[in-house]
C-alpha cells in the first residue's frame, strides 16, 4: 500500500498537480484503483475571494503500481458537501 501511495504522489506531482488528499486505494484484479483529490486553480480562486476547486480523479494502477490511466470525474468547490457515490 505504501508503494501505491508513493507512486500516486509522484505521478500527480509530475503530471497534474500535487495531491491534496488520496481518499481511497483498493486492490483490484487488474492491479490497483485509487481516488485522488487535487486543488485546481488555487491562485486564481484566492485572488477573487472564491472557494478553492477540488478535482476528483479516478486512477488505475497496474500490478507494478504504476499509473496506467486517470480521469477527472468531478470538479467541485472544496467546501461543498460530498455524497458517497458508486464507482464507475
Amino acid at each position: 500500500m505504501k508503494e501505491v501511495m508513493k507512486s500516486l504522489n509522484e505521478f500527480f506531482e509530475e503530471n497534474v498537480k500535487p495531491p491534496f488528499r488520496i481518499t481511497s486505494v483498493s486492490e483490484e484484479e487488474y492491479g490497483w484503483f485509487a481516488e485522488v483529490e487535487v486543488i485546481e486553480e488555487d491562485e486564481y480562486m484566492q485572488k477573487y475571494g472564491h472557494d478553492q476547486l477540488l478535482g476528483v480523479y479516478e486512477v488505475k494502477l497496474n500490478n507494478n503500481r504504476q499509473v496506467g490511466s486517470f480521469e477527472r470525474v468531478n470538479l467541485r468547490p472544496r467546501s461543498a458537501h460530498v455524497e458517497t457515490a458508486e464507482r464507475r
